[in-house]
This record gives C-alpha cells, structure tokens and sequence, in this order.
C-alpha cells in the first residue's frame, strides 16, 4: 500500500491561484488483534506495519522477549494484523476493543505510573558521544526524511550507534515511527543499549518512556522536550537533547555522555 496519495487543490500563490496535483500522507486506520481479540486501532502510515505492531506491544509492556511471540500475520487490505502470544499482561483482557489511539498524541497508552514502570530502576550508560557528531547526524536525518520532504506530514525516527543510521522509519505519528523502530530492533536482536533516537517530533514523557524501557541512553531531537520528560530524563538518566538545528543543540539532562571538543562553548 502506497503511503502517499495525489490530490488536486488550489494553490494560492503571490496574488494568483492555480489548480495543481501535489501528494498528501496517507493516513491508515490499523487494527492489533492479539490471541484472537481486538486490542486497539492505531492511525499510521502504511509501512512496516509488523514492527509497528510489536513495537507498540514492548512499549505497553504486553510482551518482554522473542518467545512472547509464537507468530503473526499482516493483512493490509483489512488493515489489522493477528498476532498469537504467549505470557501477555493481563491487561490486554482489561483493554479489548476498548482503545483507539490518535496519530500523535498518544492517547490511551498505558502508563499508570512513568517511573514505576521502568523495570531497571534508570539507565547507567558510559558511553559519550561527540556533539559535533551528533549535529551532523541530525542534518543527514533531516534530508533522509523522505516522505517529510515529499509531503511535510510525517514524523520521523532513527537508530544510531553515533556515526551511522542503523534503522530509519516515518509514521503520521512520532509514537508510531518510535515503535516501529523498536519493534524492528527487537526482531533483528539489535541492542539498543548503547545508540541514539533521533525524531523529528517533541519528546514527550511518553517517548522518553517508550525509549527508557528498551535502555535508549540518548534520545535526540530537532524539536523540543517537554518538561516532563526533562524530569524523567533526570530520574532515568538518560539524556535529553532538544531543537538540534542549525548548528546548535540544548543539552537538557545527562550531560556527561557528550564531548563538546570542536564546539565552541560560551
């Protein structure tokens, strides 16, 4: 399935309109059935629609290991996808057709309480990292966002060991590109222990807990955090970068993982 669709419009343009063609985002209602039942519908972009799935399952705590998942499957003209798992929470009985979740504003996640949540009591990360590194890898991200820059309504998220882009996804709604790229980390077994986030949305208290549960040290954006997830950076020590552009960064929490050599600092 295409996620982008042609529509005709009006452009008003310096005193003259025209009728054009351009593409606008398709938006893409996508239903998890898990054992047999519905669990939510999620609004997304047509693409990667497994990982997005069981990313969203990791992130609410309703799957833990590879063997939680005995198989699934994707029916894209249906817009759902069945997954059969073993040892889910019990609040998948407490959910059941009862959720659907916004494109961006992460309505009906399952955080009762952010920190009692994070199993591992914070993450204790060595690993620094070069801020001119991590500014030159937030400019690639931003001109490898390509549906963004075909069509200006997506959100985008990438994984990076701090040279390289390892995973790369785009969604209507950042939650959405955030799970994808973690559910394609958990099926590839790729550690996300020692890399870098990077979105191009705000960092909620809800993105930063989807990042702290699967051990993310560093989340980084070209937007902005809210104060929230500044305190939650504090208390699960990973660190918050925010409104990475145009040469220049704000270092909000865990300061200590980034090497400021070749940045001049006032």
């Amino acid at each position: 399935m295409e996620c982008t669709k042609k529509v005709e419009l009006n452009r008003y343009d310096g005193g003259s309109a025209a009728r054009i063609v351009d593409e606008v985002i398709t938006e893409y209602p996508f239903t998890v059935f898990v054992n047999g039942e519905e669990l939510i519908t999620l609004l997304c972009s047509p693409k990667a629609l497994d990982y997005l799935a069981i990313g969203f399952l990791l992130s609410e705590g309703l799957i833990h290991q590879k063997t939680d998942l005995v198989r699934w499957q994707v029916d894209e003209e249906k817009g759902r996808i069945e997954i059969e798992a073993l040892g889910t929470s019990s609040l998948v009985k407490e959910l059941l057709g009862k959720r659907t979740l916004t494109t961006g504003c992460g309505k009906g996640t399952i955080f009762y309480n952010v920190v009692d949540s994070f199993q591992s009591k914070g993450i204790h990360c060595n690993l620094q990292f070069s801020a001119s590194d991590l500014l030159q890898l937030m400019n690639r991200f931003n001109k490898d966002s390509e549906l963004f820059l075909k069509t200006g309504g997506v959100h985008s998220t990438a994984l990076s060991d701090g040279k390289e882009f390892l995973l790369f996804h785009e969604d209507v709604g950042r939650h959405n590109a955030l799970d994808k790229m973690i559910g394609e980390a958990f099926l590839k077994e790729i550690s996300l222990k020692d890399k870098i986030v990077l979105t191009s949305g705000r960092i909620s208290s809800e993105m930063l807990i989807k990042a702290a549960k699967r051990e993310i040290p560093v989340i980084l954006s070209r937007s902005a955090p809210t104060d929230l997830s500044i305190a939650l950076g504090e208390t699960l020590g990973i660190t918050v970068i925010g409104f990475a552009r145009g040469g220049k960064m704000n270092v909000y929490t865990g300061t200590q993982r980034i090497v400021f050599d070749g940045v001049n600092r006032k």
